[in-house]
């Protein structure tokens, strides 16, 4: 069984530390070594706990009293790089495909930025590669200005500028490839948003884009893709809130649900919120004898 408890990339232990009867021997080789035949077949096995770095270094909260959430830009080669350091093996990231066919990386599903004192919503997927680049810190040296100005909606509704310590440009999944620390895996998370209904073509249009981005830049580095989509997770980690949360979809509903979708699809394993493990801690020994992955991720408060 594989697990991972969410925390900020700071908080890492020097995994020299662990004592050896530790439950779990956690992994930090950041897998040097190869992938062999059967795990080429059956998809990359992991038997140690293994530590990934959310969004890269951490996700940002601007309405949180927590310097460290304000620390980094979130889902930026700056934040990924600056994870790198700590002893981790894997970055988490998001993925969404905009107009253009290209593959970026952003969490929400809208981007906000102020326009004459109001705020204007877009959907990430609605924007060209070029548009999506324009907003915030630009690379090109000399260009004046930060772009446009960002802004970020909380789930109460609250809007908050997107402010943090060390700011860094919008990317594409290209680039993270190219310019990311080679030792590190990547779990990539393929985002779609819950209120839309997507045809089977549409998610796989989107699927069909990251994937070339994906086998042309690889390279050998290990890739674990997860996604809240039940369709879209047919090849991929499935990711669940376990009941913290209520959707349509009642596959998204339950641990339980959880692992029958991963049974019947085949899949290698599950992304749960920690609190459903909490609140569940029999699905453990299910997901354990079902023989899929653990994966967890959320506070712990």
């Amino acid at each position: 069984m594989m697990a991972l408890k969410a925390v900020h990339v700071s908080d890492v232990p020097n995994l020299d530390q662990v004592p050896e009867n530790a439950a779990l021997a956690l992994c930090s080789t950041r897998f040097s070594t190869g992938v062999n035949e059967d795990e080429e077949k059956s998809g990359y096995k992991f038997d140690k706990f293994v530590v990934m770095g959310h969004r890269g270094s951490g996700m940002n909260m601007l309405q949180s009293a927590d310097p460290r959430m304000k620390s980094i830009k979130e889902n930026s080669i700056l934040s990924f790089n600056e994870a790198a350091k700590f002893p981790i093996d894997f970055i988490e990231f998001d993925v969404q495909v905009t107009r253009d066919d290209c593959p970026v990386i952003y969490h929400d599903n809208f981007i906000l930025h102020q326009d004459q004192g109001v705020i204007i919503e877009k959907r990430v997927t609605e924007l060209t590669v070029a548009e999506f680049l324009s907003y915030g810190p630009q690379k090109e040296n000399g260009k004046e200005g930060l772009g446009k100005k960002l802004f970020r909606k909380t789930k109460d509704g609250r809007i908050f500028e997107w402010k943090v310590e060390k700011d860094a440009p919008f990317c594409t999944l290209e680039e993270v490839f190219r310019n990311v620390d080679q030792s590190l895996g990547f779990n990539i998370e393929l985002k779609f948003d819950d209120k839309i209904v997507y045809k089977e073509e549409e998610l796989s249009h989107a699927l069909e884009a990251i994937l070339k981005v994906v086998l042309e830049n690889a390279k050998g580095r290990p890739i674990m893709f997860s996604s809240f989509h039940p369709d879209a997770a047919q090849l991929v980690f499935f990711l669940t809130n376990g009941g913290c949360e209520i959707y349509a979809d009642v596959r998204r509903n339950s641990l339980d649900e959880a692992i029958k979708l991963c049974l019947a699809s085949g899949l290698q394993g599950i992304v749960s919120e920690v609190r459903a493990i909490f609140r569940n801690p029999g699905a453990v020994a299910r997901i354990k004898e079902s023989k899929l992955s653990l994966i967890t991720y959320g506070q712990l408060k």
